[in-house]
């Protein structure tokens, strides 16, 4: 599978799957710049970043457009897209994304997530 498809289907289930698929694909540690305020902006543990993926916030219809992968050194993935998602409670929500993925002996694992809402 190549590189792009394989990031993207990973990071599709940071959206969609549960804690599983988190504890899975997380590094140790993951710097994490979401816009609200304090709770999910700085470096967290693959734990507590797992432990955010409950049934009740999980998210639903997503579309993930315009999408570019950047490889600047071999082991380093960054990826970024627009996405338009439903979020738990159906209201929708739409953001420019960016992820950065380090490759471990075990596959991709994300190392930084980044969202700015449009």
């Amino acid at each position: 599978m190549p590189v792009q498809d394989e990031l993207f289907a990973v990071e599709e289930g940071f959206w969609l799957a549960g804690a599983d698929h988190f504890a899975a694909h997380l590094d140790s540690r993951c710097l994490l710049a979401f816009p609200q305020a304090g709770e999910m902006h700085g470096i967290h543990s693959a734990e507590d970043v797992a432990a955010t993926a409950t049934p009740t916030n999980r998210w639903r219809d997503l579309t993930m457009t315009d999408r570019h992968v950047l490889e600047p050194a071999d082991g380093l993935a960054i990826i970024s897209y627009h996405a338009e998602v439903t979020r738990a409670d159906g209201e929708p929500y739409a953001a420019l994304v960016s992820s950065a993925y380090v490759r471990r002996p075990e596959g991709w694992k994300l190392a930084f997530h980044q969202h700015s809402p449009v």
